[in-house]
């Protein structure tokens, strides 16, 4: 019995092909004849890869074309782009059609270049654009027919004479608005330009001709700067129901007097700056004033300093000490004034009196 089935093992074993080396790519082969493995496409295609444009740079739906001297925007900018940078070039002008595609941008920049024109409805198209930089261009006005999905605009350093009400109208969402640096006067600011502006926080309207505190501003303003003006003095209803303005800036301007009262129209005021003016006193209300903070009067024509000037009578009424308080290079004699005025201040070298020459 053994013996029958050692023969037909040999048998077995005379019948069978001798083993013949196979190649990896022979494997590859069968397992694609028996189901297995990759199946090899009889006509190979190239993988498709966004275009960028010629010397721009292009990364995550980001693209740069910065500092490369461009005339016109380019026109081949992939659709997907959710950042587009074009600052420091020599563009001209922006055009109806230089954005159309651009449906998922939520950023432009062209800060710096020699723009002078924007068609109507260039920007119309990006529904989704939110940050909109357009600094140190030669703009003449505010671009018009915004998406109103935006959120941030710059537009310091132009040539922008007149702020429009029609222009924000709509634009519900805007959080920042940068004007400084423009020839703007006060007559060139139509009343309530902002209002309808509900979430705006930050307005910065510096360096320009304006004589006057704009009126009619939101009260969801935070932050406004108005620094570098040509603004005489403060009234009591410049800050009127700017219930959560915690910083404003007011230095650098001509201001000699402002009415009693107008600080506590801000109650919830944190900053003050007055500095480089010409007042000739500490203005009224800030011993009544719960919050303030930090008050800069340094540079001014201030020769005496009252014991109430700065805190209040009673006690336990102000919310928060001061943290800093300026008043170098103001005519007044710092050894006059009583140490009794600075007793709602943090701490000593919160003060900054010196000597005025």
């Amino acid at each position: 019995m053994r013996t029958a089935i050692i023969l037909t093992l040999l048998v077995t074993v005379c019948w069978a092909k001798p083993f013949h080396q196979k190649g990896l790519f022979d494997f590859m082969l069968e397992d694609e004849a028996s189901g297995y493995g990759p199946t090899l496409d009889p006509f190979p295609r190239e993988p498709v890869v966004p275009t960028c444009p010629f010397r721009c740079q292009c990364h995550l739906r980001v693209v740069q074309c910065s500092d490369i001297g461009l005339e016109h925007v380019p026109k081949d900018i992939p659709a997907d782009t959710t950042l587009l940078d074009l600052q420091n070039n020599k563009i001209t002008e922006i055009k109806d059609d230089d954005f159309k595609k651009l449906k998922n941008l939520h950023a432009l920049i062209l800060v710096n270049n020699k723009i002078k024109s924007i068609s109507p409805n260039a920007f119309a198209s990006l529904t989704k654009l939110e940050r909109l930089y357009l600094s140190k261009n030669n703009l003449k006005e505010i671009p018009v027919n915004m998406p109103k999905s935006i959120q941030e605009l710059r537009v310091h350093e132009n040539s922008i004479t007149k702020v429009k009400k029609s222009v924000f109208d709509g634009l519900n969402n805007m959080i920042v608005i940068e004007l400084g640096t423009n020839p703007i006067e006060s007559s060139g600011i139509e009343k309530g330009a902002f209002q309808g502006m509900k979430k705006l926080s930050y307005l910065r309207i510096a360096d320009t001709n304006i004589t006057s505190i704009p009126k009619g501003l939101p009260s969801s303003l935070t932050e406004l700067h108005l620094d570098s003006n040509k603004i005489t003095k403060v009234d009591a209803d410049s800050f009127s129901g700017l219930n959560n303005l915690a910083k404003l800036g007011l230095g650098f301007n001509n201001i000699a007097f402002v009415e009693n009262g107008s600080v506590p129209n801000a109650p919830h005021l944190r900053e003050l700056h007055l500095d480089h003016n010409s007042l000739t006193k500490v203005p009224a209300g800030l011993g009544e004033h719960k919050y303030i903070q930090v008050v800069y009067l340094h540079s001014n024509k201030i020769a005496a300093v009252s014991v109430n000037d700065f805190c209040p009578i009673g006690y336990n009424t102000k919310k928060a000490s001061y943290s800093g308080i300026s008043l170098f290079s103001n005519p007044v004699q710092y050894w006059e004034i009583q140490p009794a005025t600075f007793r709602c201040v943090y701490e000593r070298s919160a003060v900054q009196i010196g000597n005025y020459k």
